[in-house]
């Protein structure tokens, strides 16, 4: 009884518009109270305790600081610069343009981590450059909302930070090295709707005649940036530092890039950047606190063990409980970021993938997937919004473009799921 009160009371929050995090920490103090409403205090002491729980976990240092390397390079104009390298290799043929901007979010991907971020960093160089090209703006947000999910994939990941907290059978390093294969194979994927649309409807034609920038200066210039994800990876395999140390040493070299090698940041820029950093990391780590008040709620009200019984035992088999799992997240994913869909659900899904055995590590890549989906399936997408708001366009607009996008991430998803070596391979290789 209690326990559906608490969903009931979250769904109910959540839809008079209560904000997620304090929606799940208001249900579930309702919910001890009444569980405990015999014992001293209702047990409400169990409130604060659970709440710096939630928040007291070491890799969760890594969020605030990868978060600032995301609003750091987004101000340092390297968006640009890897945009003309790009184009001087690719050109401004038809169907060109939307390859760049797949390429440079892919390539952002392995610096900041953060989707909104990147498509805000993508979206305010390439919807400009491909409207003036002749491509619709709604094809533009589209193909830039898409883009910008491979970041929840690529390492280095926030999604993934939260998940191995959630987690303890899947450590950081595992999950960055897990998500480079399927991300890079979601970046292809993306490109080859993209191109074919492009051309099948005869869009950025206007600047096919335009010379390419020149090679070896846009080398030069993007070298700065191409080198990011080489230190922050390449840090962590030779073991110079730990993720969290690696998103503090991100966060010096992008200063360093900004402020001395482009001379894009200025000394009065820091305080803007550090605000809109701590805003959004303030947003995310009061999200992962309050939930861990609802995850103590759903163990101590014994409402994850029916549930997980309910599925495993409903008949529906291995492939048919996944094939519901893949239905379920991406519908939600469409109203929720990734880690509060995380924060919420994972608590359930785990007996059940501890159930089936399924690697957990593979079930995280899996989740992640499902959860980038989301991320650009209207209609409450955050990286649509964004490209969206960029591009000057309603999301309803996208939907005859998006949907091809969707066609191909959901064909990546077959494939891991068909062939989990692709998120496992290279973990195995590097000893994790």
């Amino acid at each position: 009884m209690i326990g559906t009160l608490l969903f009931f009371l979250f769904l109910l929050m959540m839809l008079a518009g209560v904000p997620i995090g304090a929606a799940m920490g208001l249900a579930a103090t309702v919910a001890i109270a009444l569980a405990n409403f015999d014992s001293q205090w209702f047990g409400l002491l169990a409130v604060p305790q659970n709440l710096y729980a939630g928040l007291g976990k070491y890799p969760l240092l890594a969020i605030p600081m990868f978060v600032l390397v995301g609003t750091i390079f987004n101000y340092s104009g390297v968006a640009l610069r890897l945009v003309n390298f790009a184009v001087s290799i690719l050109g401004h043929g038809p169907g060109m343009l939307p390859l760049v901007a797949i390429a440079v979010a892919l390539l952002l991907g392995g610096i900041s981590g953060s989707g909104p971020a990147t498509a805000a960093a993508v979206g305010g160089v390439m919807i400009s450059a491909m409207t003036r090209a002749g491509y619709p703006p709604a094809f533009s947000a589209s193909v830039v909302g898409a883009a910008a999910a491979i970041d929840i994939i690529i390492p280095p990941s926030i999604a993934f930070i939260v998940y191995s907290v959630l987690v303890p059978g899947a450590s950081v390093p595992a999950m960055f090295a897990a998500g480079m294969i399927p991300g890079i194979l979601v970046g292809l994927a993306l490109m080859v709707p993209s191109v074919w649309l492009a051309r099948k409807h005869r869009m950025g034609r206007e600047q096919t005649n335009l010379q390419k920038p020149p090679f070896w200066r846009s080398l030069r210039e993007a070298s700065w940036g191409l080198t990011a994800p080489v230190l922050i990876l390449g840090g962590m395999r030779a073991g110079w530092f730990t993720p969290t140390e690696a998103a503090v040493v991100a966060v010096f070299y992008g200063l360093f890039v900004g402020m001395v090698v482009h001379r894009t940041i200025k000394a009065r820029d820091l305080f803007t950047i550090l605000r809109e950093s701590g805003e959004l990391s303030a947003i995310i780590l009061l999200v992962v606190a309050l939930a861990g008040i609802f995850a103590y709620s759903l163990s101590t009200l014994g409402i994850i063990d029916p549930v997980t019984t309910a599925i495993v035992h409903s008949g529906l088999g291995e492939y048919g409980i996944l094939a519901l799992l893949i239905l379920l997240l991406i519908t939600v994913g469409m109203f929720l970021d990734g880690i509060s869909i995380f924060l919420i659900l994972i608590p359930i899904l785990l007996p059940i993938a501890t159930f089936f055995q399924w690697n957990l590590v593979w079930f995280g890549v899996l989740l992640t997937l499902m959860v980038a989906v989301g991320q650009f399936t209207p209609p409450i997408a955050v990286n649509l919004m964004v490209s969206c708001r960029i591009a000057r366009v309603s999301m309803e607009q996208t939907i005859p473009w998006v949907l091809w996008l969707l066609a191909a991430v959901l064909f990546v998803l077959l494939l891991v799921i068909v062939f989990p070596e692709l998120a496992l391979w290279l973990p195995r290789q590097l000893g994790y």
